[in-house]
């Protein structure tokens, strides 16, 4: 018998859910056939055979999630240990007397292969632990074990665990209140003077990478461990977009340098890849900046959430009417809420406030 282990799906990813499997058991496949759908944070994959042999067993349902570096797959086969670009196979006489990974980039750093899959209970448990940075290995991390599972101990009627995008989002939302110092500022802009079928959406990135030049302090990435923080030249701006599935944040490269027909092209070539489930990793990654206009639908201020190592996200509300004073007589024009929150221990209220400040002159123009 031979296993065949979840593979490392891309950038440290720890963990996938089962969408369909595309064999049984008692299946022959060949090497390179499609095995399974599976869905990670950050879009769904195809996981293909690594070798040709017959299936004795599936480990997991769809709806299952697996973690990464656990069997996926049993396998009747008389080849010996072979390697594709997505994992490699371990005997049984292998697992037993080797500490090799049998996964694709780096050691499992000391974490045992086991012939059966963890338990639905573990895999929770891991989780969980990830998020709080508990030890399960320490007497004391068993302790406190007992404690994070706490908060998902309700008796919830019809429980749905939160899978791919939705479970990832919980994730990084946690560990941003845990770790980022927020302040939010609030302002308006008088739009009125804009043309009706202005793209709002490429002017707010426009100004957003006009106020980076201005303050870069915004634009930058911070390291809490360290207290060091990055600075960046290029405005590498997060677009958060809705879906179905859950919050994507694609990122719009170098968008300084960009004209509005280019940035509209972007924007409009992203949020289909995000429709479709159709954009790599790479898009989704490295933002230096997050703009969130969660106005379209509605609310007028927000207080967005920094998701580290940024330092910044720019909110905008919905579009209204307003009275206001022009030389002394009311008068009604659009007017345009922006929310911008900060991480605190990396950029003082000054940086915020001249970085708000530039932005709104940019949109007033």
């Amino acid at each position: 018998m031979r296993f065949f282990n979840l593979p490392d799906l891309g950038e440290g990813i720890p963990e996938a859910d089962i969408v369909e499997w595309h064999v049984y058991e008692g299946d022959s496949v060949k090497e390179d056939q499609p095995m399974v759908s599976v869905e990670t944070a950050k879009a769904i994959v195809e996981v293909p055979a690594p070798c040709t042999g017959v299936i004795a067993r599936l480990y997991g349902q769809p709806g299952d999630t697996i973690l990464t570096g656990a069997p996926l797959v049993e396998f009747v086969s008389d080849q010996e240990d072979s390697g594709t670009v997505v994992g490699k196979l371990a005997s049984d006489d292998s697992r037993a007397n080797s500490d090799e990974s049998f996964i694709i980039g780096s050691p499992s750093e000391g974490q045992e292969q086991q012939a059966s899959s963890p338990s639905k209970a573990q895999q929770n448990l891991q989780a969980l632990a990830e998020q709080f940075s508990v030890d399960l290995g320490s007497a004391a991390s068993r302790r406190n074990a007992v404690s994070i599972e706490s908060p998902v101990s309700y008796s919830l009627e019809n429980p749905e665990p939160l899978k791919g995008v939705r479970k990832h989002m919980a994730r990084t939302m946690a560990e941003s209140h845990a770790a980022v110092v927020p302040v939010t500022l609030f302002d308006d802009v008088d739009i009125d003077h804009w043309q009706d079928k202005e793209d709002i959406t490429v002017r707010l990135i426009q100004a957003i990478a006009a106020a980076c030049e201005v303050e870069p302090a915004l634009n930058a990435w911070f390291d809490g461990s360290t207290l060091s923080r990055q600075l960046h030249g290029m405005v590498n701006l997060g677009l958060a977009v809705d879906s179905e599935e859950g919050l994507f944040v694609p990122v719009i490269r170098d968008a300084a340098r960009m004209e509005k027909e280019e940035v509209r092209t972007r924007i409009n070539e992203l949020r289909e890849g995000v429709k479709d489930r159709s954009l790599p990793n790479s898009e989704l990654q490295g933002a230096t900046i997050t703009l969130s206009n969660f106005g379209v639908f509605a609310g007028k201020y927000a207080t967005p959430v920094v998701v580290p190592p940024m330092v910044c996200i720019i909110g905008v509300g919905r579009l209204r009417n307003e009275i206001v004073s022009i030389s002394g007589k009311p008068e009604s024009h659009r007017m345009l809420p922006l929310s911008l929150s900060f991480d605190h221990r990396a950029a003082t209220g000054g940086e915020a406030t001249r970085f708000l400040h530039a932005m709104i002159q940019q949109l007033q123009k």
